[in-house]
């Protein structure tokens, strides 16, 4: 009765939880924000060199391209604020059942999407 094993693992076809997904989301948002880390902390040197580089600046970030990468890094932060949120709950055990966790990513899913729009408005 040996039953036959795949080879290899067809990751496409694995249908993963909510959960799981927000838990990738989470570690994808903290390695972008940490990768643009950088480039924000060079964009807060302009912003508090002088005037002029305040202006220049503003003027970069008027464009876009550039505006709508910004939205994306701040996504980034309010999923993995969010979710981080959510994984402190998870263990100091206010979500103890599974119908609890499940729905503590569907919060984290709607609550940093809704911040994001309401930036995004904000924004442009």
């Amino acid at each position: 009765m040996n039953k036959q094993r795949p080879k290899h693992l067809a990751l496409h076809q694995i249908k993963l939880p909510l959960s799981g997904i927000v838990s990738i989301l989470h570690r994808a948002s903290g390695l972008l924000l940490f990768c643009a880390l950088p480039l924000l902390l060079l964009m807060l040197q302009y912003s508090l060199r002088s005037i002029e580089t305040y202006t220049s600046l503003m003027d970069m970030l008027a464009h876009p391209l550039l505006k709508l990468m910004l939205l994306g890094l701040v996504w980034a932060f309010l999923h993995h604020f969010c979710a981080g949120l959510r994984y402190l709950a998870i263990d100091v055990h206010l979500a103890r059942n599974l119908a609890q966790s499940r729905n503590s990513s569907k919060a984290v899913v709607a609550v940093s999407l809704a911040l994001t729009i309401l930036m995004g408005v904000k924004l442009w």
